[in-house]
């Protein structure tokens, strides 16, 4: 990163509507302007997950108007980090130009628990997880 250049980073997931939107969120709100944040998907959802955006309501952060993305619209970006929070976006993910540096944060994803209370106990469970992931990445960079 250098101080004319946000430091690009791009988070991966399979549906890009839950995990990888609320690491955009949490990075984009909490990076200060040294960051340009993307999401995407391999395989997108049609909207992002209700889920992921009460949770982000709750800690302040209005995601509305949001969407998932295909890896297709961000690839020929160039990003210094692809973060994957998903096993399956891993595996698949594709080679991006500018020879970024790779990372795996896999997580559970919260919107297949079937329950209600159970799906509302994981999305907060997710939050907190990138939340604590996201302020060791700002505390490095």
């Amino acid at each position: 990163m250098t101080a004319s250049r946000p430091l690009g980073v791009l988070f991966l997931c399979t549906g890009n509507s839950a995990r990888s939107q609320i690491a955009e969120a949490l990075l984009a709100t909490r990076g200060g302007g040294r960051f340009r944040v993307g999401s995407a998907g391999t395989r997108p959802a049609a909207a992002v997950n209700p889920g992921a955006i009460e949770v982000l309501r709750a800690h302040g952060i209005d995601w509305s108007g949001h969407r998932p993305k295909t890896i297709d619209e961000i690839q020929h970006e160039s990003w210094d980090l692809v973060i994957t929070v998903c096993d399956h976006a891993k595996e698949s993910c594709p080679v991006f130009p500018g020879r970024p540096a790779y990372e795996h944060w896999g997580m559970p994803d919260p919107a297949a628990v079937e329950d209600p209370d159970a799906r509302r106990a994981a999305f907060r469970e997710t939050y907190e997880a990138l939340s604590r992931r996201i302020e060791a990445l700002l505390a490095s960079a």
